[in-house]
């Protein structure tokens, strides 16, 4: 018997929580409500959810400081809800390390999509047992990217990367010196059926520059009105 994925939704709107609930369940997921930050934080811990969806006006600690908390220990998969569609909340909540985002009001189909999606990403990025010549593995002076069981080493040390941030980073730099536009950075690394903007893109460059500096060597480059490559002296 296939065991259910569980999803959190925090909501503080009960009419609109409850709706999601209905809806996620009748696509055979298990979900629970927290209708405020501290018990969403709660339920994280003791619900262990496969996904988040998290509102970010919530009282008294926002979806922002509640995504940036479960950060700090998590890399499941968060997919952020609001009233608000600026690209500075989207952003931000990117640069959280939120996965996707979703504008309310939202049609029920596509909630539903979006979590599949999301779900499916992530599924497929988790750690694969390593098999003797089936490595996908790309070193470079003070840098390994091993996509076979989602690690980094920099400078002789593990960097602790989400998932998509990693296959961004390994999809560069298996193809030195080459220019790839944001298009084709999103259409490779998320997929056609993200639906989002090519400041997603913008977004993983900036942290993983915070996270892995240029060397000597090589660098993570930026081709002004093109996209990026993985730049290579």
């Amino acid at each position: 018997m296939t065991t259910k994925q569980k999803i959190l939704i925090v909501d503080d709107d009960q009419n609109i929580a409850e709706l999601i609930s209905l809806y996620l369940t009748k696509e055979m997921f298990d979900n629970q409500i927290a209708n405020d930050g501290r018990e969403a934080l709660q339920l994280f811990r003791t619900f262990q959810p496969d996904l988040i969806l998290l509102d970010i006006m919530l009282p008294g600690m926002d979806g922002y400081e509640v995504c940036r908390e479960i950060r700090h220990t998590s890399n499941v998969p968060i997919i952020m809800l609001s009233a608000k569609g600026e690209v500075f909340d989207k952003v931000l909540g990117l640069e959280l390390g939120a996965d996707d985002y979703i504008i309310k009001p939202f049609d029920s189909k596509e909630l539903v999509a979006r979590v599949k999606a999301v779900l499916r990403r992530y599924k497929n990025t988790a750690a694969q047992p390593q098999t003797a010549g089936s490595e996908k593995v790309v070193q470079y002076t003070d840098l390994v990217i091993n996509l076979s069981n989602y690690s980094v080493t920099y400078r002789g040390k593990s960097i602790d990367m989400p998932p998509k941030e990693l296959e961004l980073l390994y999809f560069l730099a298996s193809s030195p010196n080459q220019v790839f536009t944001r298009e084709q950075l999103l259409d490779h690394i998320w997929g056609y059926e993200y639906v989002g903007d090519t400041r997603t893109v913008d977004v993983h460059i900036k942290r993983l520059r915070e996270k892995v500096h240029d060397s000597e060597n090589w660098s993570i480059g930026t081709v002004w009105g093109v996209g990026y490559k993985f730049e290579v002296k």
